[in-house]
């Protein structure tokens, strides 16, 4: 039985935006629950993991410049109340620490199916469903690692990441697509770079989806052949970094209820009264 693993922020942040400007809450907050419903019964799925940013995010230590552009980006209104009601009413689980993303990364696995819009998350191998196209596919191992050296390429700038200049889609594709293995994508991507370490590293820092708990980018180098600034530059960090994510939770910082006749996680719940939690 194939778990679904909900990018909640995506779900909170559209049905918030919705009904901009002058929507009522009550109805973002029924479009919240009818997209949770219609992604369970599209995917046929009765069991769920659904996942919230928390406040904390190891990548704004490591990068102060990572989605400072949104600061000054008036959030749609009832984004947290959005938040709130997929916290109390499915068991949203609130990150600590890192990104919605990361734990998305974190639990998939071949029983799992990742239901997101987000193209980032293409870089986390296994089974995918993008809910606007109602399209299923799968990420190979390969193909999740090209499409992040492609980013490094490409950089984000919805995050406020920088990649190379005048590298686009279609050029990072043509660098990236052909390679057959990491080592070379490391490579071509470490020279388009101009060796300009502290930005390699930092961006990768930024760019990568953990996969594994606590595990960084930085982890990568036991399986690759780093060139000599870059090694150092890795060494430099990897002390600063392993305490950083010390310091990461894994585990739900909230212990919502449900109402009745909604899966928590592969169990069915009895009728309870929904925990209000605050989220500001």
């Amino acid at each position: 039985m194939t778990t679904l693993l909900i990018d909640a922020d995506l779900v909170a942040f559209r049905c918030a935006a919705s009904v901009e400007p002058h929507g009522e809450e009550e109805v973002a907050l029924l479009r919240a629950d009818k997209l949770m419903r219609d992604l369970l019964h599209n995917t046929n799925s009765e069991n769920y993991l659904a996942f919230l940013t928390g406040a904390n995010n190891f990548r704004k230590k490591i990068n102060p410049e990572y989605k400072a552009n949104r600061k000054d980006k008036e959030p749609p209104r009832w984004l947290q109340a959005c938040r709130g009601f997929l916290v109390s009413e499915w068991n949203a689980i609130i990150t600590d620490g890192c990104e919605a993303d990361d734990l998305l990364g974190v639990y998939q696995t071949e029983n799992t199916r990742i239901a997101t819009l987000d193209k980032d998350l293409r870089m986390i191998p296994g089974n995918h469903f993008n809910w606007l196209h109602n399209e299923y596919f799968y990420v190979s191992e390969l193909e999740g690692l090209k499409h992040f050296y492609k980013q490094m390429l490409i950089g984000d700038r919805s995050d406020n990441i920088l990649g190379v200049t005048g590298l686009g889609q279609v050029k990072a594709s043509k660098y990236i697509d052909p390679l057959t293995n990491e080592q070379e994508m490391l490579d071509i991507v470490w020279s388009l770079y101009n060796e300009d370490a502290q930005r390699f590293v930092m961006n990768a820092q930024c760019l990568w989806i953990m996969q594994k708990e606590g595990e960084t980018w930085l982890e990568r180098k036991t399986d690759l052949i780093l060139p000599a600034p870059l090694k150092l530059e890795v060494e430099v960090l990897s002390a600063s970094t392993t305490s950083l994510m010390a310091v990461i939770s894994m585990e739900p910082t909230t212990s919502p209820k449900m109402t009745s006749g909604i899966p928590v996680n592969g169990e069915w719940t009895e009728s309870m009264e929904p925990e209000v939690v605050d989220l500001t």
